[in-house]
């Protein structure tokens, strides 16, 4: 069995948690959601999520082979203060697990260590000067696949970026 963990946090944007949840549930995979404090959390519009543990440490990478990092501006503005998100992010990234990220949750990726340098990459439009002055080279496509990070810029592209993310899975032998 394949085990995904989702971390997100309060006011996520609900269908960038929702669709892959679901999705990757579908294909058969574990999945997974912390939370900091694994505390349940709401949505930004009103979805209650519910959470099965606390944001693991580092260390725990090897528990899942997927990691998926849904968006949402104003979840963002709390997620990147985290120093234990962005250690296991980075630790995620390091040791060469497939991460997917969505909208606004690229900017976690810039914030763990800058993982985004060097890497073509895509985001919500409105962070494409973050993406760029971080070394990254922006790209506004339904989803973009560099090295292990499959990110999109808007949950309008949900179906191909799951789809992506799925494949890349596949190809890794999962």
């Amino acid at each position: 069995m394949v085990n995904a963990l989702i971390i997100t946090g309060d006011k996520v944007q609900d269908h960038e948690f929702i669709y892959p949840y679901y999705r990757l549930q579908e294909e058969g995979y574990q999945v997974d959601v912390a939370v900091e404090g694994g505390h349940n959390v709401t949505g930004y519009y009103g979805t209650r999520i519910d959470v099965t543990l606390d944001i693991p440490e580092e260390s725990q990478y090897e528990d899942w082979d997927l990691l998926i990092l849904p968006g949402g501006a104003k979840a963002m503005e709390y997620m990147r203060q985290n120093l234990r998100i962005l250690n296991f992010i980075a630790k995620f990234h390091a040791e060469d697990r497939l991460i997917g990220v969505i909208c606004h949750g690229t900017q976690l990726l810039i914030s763990a260590g800058n993982i985004v340098e060097g890497k073509v990459i895509s985001g919500y439009y409105s962070i494409k000067d973050d993406i760029n002055n971080a070394g990254g080279e922006y790209l506004d496509a339904p989803y973009v696949y560099d090295q292990n990070i499959v990110s999109s810029p808007h949950y309008k592209y949900l179906g191909p970026w799951m789809k992506e993310i799925i494949h890349q899975m596949q190809q890794r032998g999962y």
